[in-house]
Parts: structure tokens; C-alpha cells; sequence
């Protein structure tokens, strides 16, 4: 899992590294059409002192995500408007909310460490979204009601949370006490998908696949419907540990197909209707090393490859609502761009929005119902690279 998420900002690995600038595209007349009914106000948010971006957003516009501050680390972040709260850390020196974890009660899922050293001198998960390895044990958490609470494991020492739902299940990965030969140093143990009661914070094990020995959770939607990933141990961070995409409906797993691609096979998203988004690899994958589309899973029509901006060679989709608008990154051999699906066209986010002289869209991760988005730009006037929140600007002239 170490590229999930980490490359819907960039194409890069630990600590999701520095954007580089935009190349030019050419647009589709379909994504022409659909750029001249839509536009969106962009409004960049404050940060803790160095770069952030926003992972997830609800029905009342609330922004998650991270915001490196001045010493180099990285901490949880929630916006409401343009006020930001550092949500601290379980005592170690980092956290964020890496996935779209966050309902409409204000619910926080993220991962965060705490102040102990892993025991085994593990990297495990939570490193591809750190801006260093450190070692310290980290743990999946739930934060209501301003209190960050660590989630238990399935008994292994470290865990991950990646999503939450409004009716307050949250769902990740989490270590057990298996020594795993799928395992690649420097990773040990075994882990598990794993369903958490925000309540109670009991865990459930989300099982793989038959033949596989590891599994990890990405989503979930209100029916409880869970989406994830099924492969090998590795080193805990993406590659064969997603052999296989699944979706765990209430007991009973499916897998969602691929593109023909052995690795890197991911969902990241699922709406209320089951819609499922995420990224597929491309045969060719053999080494471990990703060539992804983005695709759209329904139960109707299965697996479809959402393609890429004219000229980009791979693409992710990270985030859809109910009304199945997509968002997501192209990429090309050097830089990726914000992009929009809807309507059957993929479009530059940067041709629908509002944005100063220079400023360039360069992930989108998360979208709401109403249609609102969050990632990361790229400023031009000072080179930052902030979280932003755009907002569908509304005509008031037009008929509804």
C-alpha cells in the first residue's frame, strides 16, 4: 500500500514527494463540452507551516487530510472553512488522514504513532505517508469529539484506518501475531483487513481470498459494503499485497477483477450505491513495479477502464459520490494533474476552476455530493503546494 494514495498526488513513493510542473494536454471536444457547464471557485487552505493537502470531504464541506509543519513532520489536519486544527499525534511524531476518512458528524479515521519503537524494526504502512521512516509503532485511530483514540490491532503490533461511515464503522488494516513467509523484510507479521465499531472500538477480521494470506480495507459506504485488497504480505505496502480487489458484502467476498495487471489492483472509493473506483495495473507488471488506470466498478457492467488525459500514460481515480463524478490523477512520464470524471469524458480540473495566474491542480481525492473537491495545488505566485477546496460555482440565472 505504500503507492496507494501517495501517487494520487504525484508518481512518487515514500512520503509522497514533491509535485513537478504541469505538462500540457490536449482535451477531448467531449471534455470541451463538458468543461463549458461546469466551473468551480478554488479556495486554498491554510496550513501548519509547510505543505498539505486534503484527503477527504463531507456533506458539510469539512476538509481532512495532512499539513507538514516547520521541524519536518506531519500531522492529522481538519479544516472548516479556512480555520485549521492540528489534530496531534498518539505521542510519536507524526499523523495523518490519508484516506477519505471522515463522515458528516465530524468523525476522524487516520493513522497516527505513538512513542514506542516497533519491536521488530518494521517500516509497516504508515511510512509511504509519513515524510521519513522513524520505526515508531503506529496505529490506526478514530477521533470524536476532539479526542484522538488509538484502534486495537488484531494483536499484532501496528495498524492502519482508512475510512469511516456515518454510521460509525471504520475500516483498515491491522497486524496479528502471524510470522508471515510472504512476508519481505523488513516487514513480519501478517495483516489483516479489519472492521472497527467506533463505539466499542472492537475489531473484526475482513478475510482474503482463498489462497491469499494478507488482506486491507479502503473503504466502506453506509450499507456497510467494504472495499480492499487481497495478495501477499510483502513489505505491507501496495504491489502483490494487491493481487486481487475485493468487496466484502456482509459476510460474503467478491473479487473485482483487474486489467490483467498481477499487482497494484486497488480500490480506493465506494459510494452509497456500491459504485466502486479505484486503479487497475496493466499487464505487464511482473517486476512489481505499476502501470494503472483508473476504473469504475459496478455490479451491473463490472470492471471499465476510465482511461487517461490524451498523451498520459497512467491514471487513478480516488474519490466518487452518488451522482458517480470521479475524481482523481493523469499522468504523464513526469507530472500528474487533477482530473474530473463525468458524463463518460475525463477532464483537467485545472480548465474548470477559477485559479490565480500560475496555480496548477495537482491531485484531487475526494468529492462529496455536492460536488465539492479537495487535494492539493500547486501555487504559482510562491511554489507551494497547499490543500484546496473547490466549490461547483452555482449560476443563479439557470433553471433547475
Amino acid at each position: 500500500m505504500r503507492r496507494i494514495v501517495c501517487t494520487l498526488a504525484v508518481m512518487a513513493v515514500a512520503g509522497c514527494g514533491a509535485e513537478q510542473s504541469v505538462q500540457p494536454v490536449r482535451v477531448t471536444k467531449a471534455a470541451t463540452d463538458l468543461a463549458s457547464s461546469t466551473r468551480y471557485s478554488v479556495a486554498v487552505l491554510p496550513s501548519l507551516g509547510g505543505t498539505s493537502r486534503g484527503n477527504a470531504i463531507n456533506a458539510r464541506g469539512l476538509v481532512a487530510g495532512h499539513s507538514n509543519l516547520p521541524d519536518g513532520t506531519r500531522h492529522a489536519a481538519l479544516w472548516e472553512r479556512e480555520t485549521i486544527t492540528d489534530l496531534g499525534t498518539l505521542g510519536g511524531p507524526n499523523s495523518s488522514v490519508p484516506w477519505p476518512g471522515l463522515d458528516n458528524r465530524g468523525t476522524i479515521a487516520g493513522i497516527a504513532e505513538t512513542d514506542a519503537i516497533d519491536p521488530f524494526g518494521e517500516s509497516w504502512s504508515c511510512s509511504a505517508f509519513f515524510p521519513s521512516v522513524t520505526h515508531h509503532v503506529c496505529r490506526g485511530f478514530v477521533r470524536t469529539s476532539g479526542a484522538m483514540q488509538a484502534l486495537p490491532t488484531l494483536g499484532g503490533t501496528n495498524g492502519f484506518a482508512t475510512d469511516v461511515n456515518n454510521e460509525g464503522q471504520i475500516v483498515g488494516w491491522s497486524e496479528t501475531l502471524v510470522h508471515d513467509p510472504t512476508c519481505v523484510a523488513p516487514q513480519v507479521l501478517q495483516f489483516r483487513a479489519t472492521l472497527w465499531d467506533a463505539r466499542t472500538l472492537a475489531p473484526t477480521e475482513l478475510p482474503p481470498l482463498h489462497g491469499d494470506s494478507t488482506s486491507a480495507a479502503t473503504g466502506i459506504n453506509e450499507r456497510g459494503q467494504v472495499i480492499g485488497i487481497s495478495g501477499d504480505c510483502g513489505v505491507a505496502v501496495g504491489a502483490f499485497s494487491a493481487r486481487h480487489a475485493v468487496l466484502w458484502d456482509h459476510g460474503t467476498i467478491t473479487d473485482l477483477g483487474s486489467f490483467g495487471g498481477a499487482a497494484w489492483n486497488t480500490p480506493m472509493a465506494i459510494n452509497s450505491a456500491g459504485d466502486v473506483v479505484g486503479f487497475s495495473d496493466l499487464p505487464g507488471d511482473a517486476d512489481g513495479n505499476s502501470r494503472e488506470h483508473a476504473f469504475l466498478w459496478t455490479r451491473k457492467n463490472g470492471m471499465r477502464d476510465l482511461g487517461t488525459l490524451p498523451g498520459d500514460l497512467t491514471s487513478e481515480a480516488a474519490g466518487i459520490n452518488s451522482r458517480q463524478q470521479i475524481v482523481g490523477i493523469s499522468c504523464g512520464a513526469v507530472a500528474c494533474r487533477a482530473v474530473l470524471w463525468e458524463n463518460g469524458a475525463i477532464v483537467p480540473l485545472d480548465t474548470l476552476a477559477n485559479l490565480a495566474p500560475g496555480d496548477q491542480l495537482a491531485s484531487a481525492q475526494d468529492i462529496n455530493n455536492a460536488g465539492q473537491i479537495t487535494g492539493r495545488i500547486t501555487q504559482g505566485s510562491t511554489g507551494k503546494r497547499l490543500a484546496f477546496l473547490a466549490t461547483p460555482i452555482i449560476d443563479e440565472n439557470e433553471t433547475p
